[in-house]
């Protein structure tokens, strides 16, 4: 026997009053009115900030008077996780709804920040200290933590050499994660399928090409000699000879950069090529584009030396004597100019 049950539909009917009553709530809520403000005022939303903070911070720089409206008001409008992070400039913030609709769509500040060449860890950190308010310590300890160097893929046990020198626009409400993540990523770039074939041709690991290149970085100011001198270190490397390199020198003192003297070639560390031979642990600064490239594309020379020669070029010889022949004359050069100068 079949039985057959028959469903009748439950209509729930919601009287005019009521659904009145509803829209006259949410009207009140988005535009509940605030601290009526007609000026213009800063305010800055961190990365990651939950509503309940962003509420505060508006509430401290008086752009609010009531947090638990605004919070309504953003979850109505089901915005609770679009508001940016960033420094916004609110205009005529008076009410719930003018304030969430700037939040949202308005473009926050951003801040140039350009990274230059050769900068070791310690300069890019007080750079960043100074732009955007980040602490040195803060910075050289997020380079060095282990776990965020393994999330960020990088071959070393810090973040030497791997942060990118180029020109950035940051948000003021940055983080120096973020920042960090961003100028590795820039670096990343680099990495093309053909970059990785030739440091795989030269025998090089990925380390070895930013150290080497850091090295060129910190001898080379004129970028057609950039792959001369990576040809004599590379020459050097077949050889067995040390690199001899003084940027690696200028690493390791505390006063530098500045003239070396005999006594800073005796310093015992891993990163003196004076006493050690090939190249040091890691790189020593952050190298641009060219000299990494460079650090892979070396000249055709036999060059094993080069000296200044106090233009900002270099005389390459393939011999010691040839060498201190070159050192001769620039030292000679040397006296002349303190002779000029003390005149």
């Amino acid at each position: 026997m079949r039985i057959k049950l028959t469903v009748r539909p439950f209509i729930i009917y919601v009287s005019g009053a009521v659904i009145s009553s509803i829209v006259a709530l949410v009207v009140l809520i988005l535009y509940w009115p605030q601290n009526n403000s007609s000026g213009m005022v800063k305010v800055t939303i961190k990365q990651g900030e939950t509503l309940s903070a962003i509420s505060q911070h508006l509430a401290n720089v008086g752009v609010i008077s009531n947090q638990r409206t605004f919070q309504w008001a953003v979850k109505v409008k089901g915005l609770e996780t679009n508001i940016p992070a960033g420094t916004f400039r609110l205009k005529d913030a008076n009410n719930n709804s003018t304030i969430i609709w700037q939040l949202v769509n308005s473009a926050p500040e951003l801040k140039k920040v350009t990274i230059l060449e050769g900068w070791s860890l310690h300069q890019l950190a007080e750079y960043l200290t100074t732009e955007m308010g980040f602490g040195i310590n803060e910075i050289i300890g997020l380079s060095q933590d282990n776990a965020f160097i393994n999330l960020l893929e990088v071959p070393s046990n810090n973040l030497e050499g791997y942060l990118y020198p180029d020109t950035y626009y940051f948000f003021e409400g940055d983080t120096p994660r973020s920042v960090l993540t961003r100028l590795v990523k820039e670096y990343k770039k680099f990495w093309t399928d053909e970059i990785y074939s030739q440091a795989q041709e030269m025998q090089m690991s990925e380390q070895d090409v930013v150290t080497l290149a850091s090295i060129i970085e910190g001898e080379a100011i004129y970028d057609d000699e950039r792959s001369i001198i990576s040809a004599v270190y590379h020459n050097r490397l077949k050889k067995g000879m040390k690199l001899q390199a003084d940027p690696t020198v200028q690493y390791i003192i505390d006063d530098g950069p500045r003239r070396l003297l005999n006594k800073d070639l005796e310093i015992d560390s891993p990163y003196n090529t004076y006493l050690y031979n090939g190249l040091p642990p890691g790189p020593i600064n952050s190298p641009g584009s060219k000299s990494l490239y460079a650090a892979l594309y070396p000249a055709d020379n036999r060059y094993l030396y080069f000296v200044a020669k106090g233009d900002g070029y270099h005389t390459f010889s393939n011999t010691e004597r040839e060498h201190k022949r070159a050192k001769r004359a620039f030292q000679k050069i040397r006296r002349q100019v303190r002779k000029e100068q003390s005149n």
